[in-house]
């Protein structure tokens, strides 16, 4: 199937890409034929997934000022194209209540989670995407949508993310499209800490019957920067094993008592 999404010869950068969604992201994209191009902290690790995939590789931090610039001009020197853009990166600091949220790292999860990925549009833009055109899709999450215990921060900055995902859509258009995904719960090592402790409970929960793999969101975020997907920007889709609709899974239509009736909701 990935062979007809149109990645042949065409080059990518994806953030974070060096464990989870941003590393079956890149191997999907690799092995659609597309350039790649991994950017992690771990130097070891971006050496490692770049030859394994067979791209190429930049060390360094997503919030580093630089590193947007030296990304771009890396993939134009290598590959002499930036067709496509994942913007994979993501920090879930500070986890807590927000009264209790320290401003520095508060400003870090803004600086990680909406900047960053604004300078790197703004850097593939100009080095390329402005005049020959291309795909950008943001990974966002399904908990931006509504609030949660002890990820304020988090929430609020991929909300803010979600936003700047619409807003670039429409100022980049036609030339780029612009698209964000919303995995819900994967099996990443970054949320270990919510779905190993109770993985039998949770997926019992979800609708589809279990939590989510990197796997899952790669495929949507690959048709969403793939020709594909060539009439739809500004959209956001759901990777979320059927969180959303969790309520009508839990109490299918029809099982009422007789003569109950529906009740007006209050508060």
């Amino acid at each position: 199937m990935t062979s007809s999404y149109g990645f042949q010869g065409r080059a990518a950068v994806v953030t974070g890409a060096t464990r989870g969604i941003g590393r079956a992201v890149a191997a999907q994209l690799a092995a659609a034929g597309a350039l790649v191009c991994v950017t992690a902290r771990d130097g070891d690790d971006v050496r490692r997934t770049a030859e394994e995939l067979g791209g190429i590789g930049l060390a360094g931090g997503v919030a580093d000022p630089d590193h947007p610039a030296r990304v771009t001009e890396l993939v134009l020197r290598e590959f002499g194209r930036f067709d496509v853009l994942v913007n994979n990166a993501a920090t879930n600091q500070p986890y807590g209540p927000l009264m209790d949220a320290d401003p520095d790292l508060w400003r870090t999860a803004f600086t990680v989670n909406v900047e960053a990925p604004l300078r790197l549009v703004q850097q593939a833009w100009r080095g390329w995407m402005c005049e020959h055109g291309g795909s950008v899709v943001n990974v966002c999450t399904e908990g931006a949508e509504h609030v949660g215990p002890h990820v304020g921060a988090y929430g609020t900055s991929k909300a803010a993310l979600l936003h700047l995902t619409r807003q670039l859509a429409g100022e980049l258009a036609p030339k780029v499209r612009v698209n964000s995904v919303s995995p819900g719960l994967v099996r990443t090592e970054m949320a270990r800490f919510v779905w190993e402790p109770a993985e039998t409970v949770i997926a019992a929960g979800l609708p589809l019957g279990r939590i989510g793999e990197p796997e899952d969101v790669a495929r949507a975020v690959l048709w969403l920067a793939s020709d594909a997907a060539e009439w739809v920007t500004g959209a956001d889709l759901l990777v979320d094993g059927g969180t959303r609709v969790r309520p009508a899974h839990a109490a299918p239509v029809g099982r009422g008592e007789p003569g109950d009736r529906p009740r007006t909701p209050r508060g």
